[in-house]
């Protein structure tokens, strides 16, 4: 593995690592999932009336 490789592996693991912080939880990345959903199908009801 080259220098450059591994740089982006770690940078890849540091940027899924601070994602899945940020929700702490898988049940809590699926609220966050849902709550934004419900929030773009507000908006969209909104845009239509």
């Amino acid at each position: 593995m080259t220098r450059v490789h591994s740089f982006k592996f770690v940078l890849l693991a540091l940027v899924a690592a601070f994602a899945l912080s940020g929700c702490n939880t898988i049940q809590g990345f699926g609220k966050d999932v849902k709550k934004a959903g419900g929030e773009l199908e507000e908006a969209a009801e909104k845009a239509k009336n």
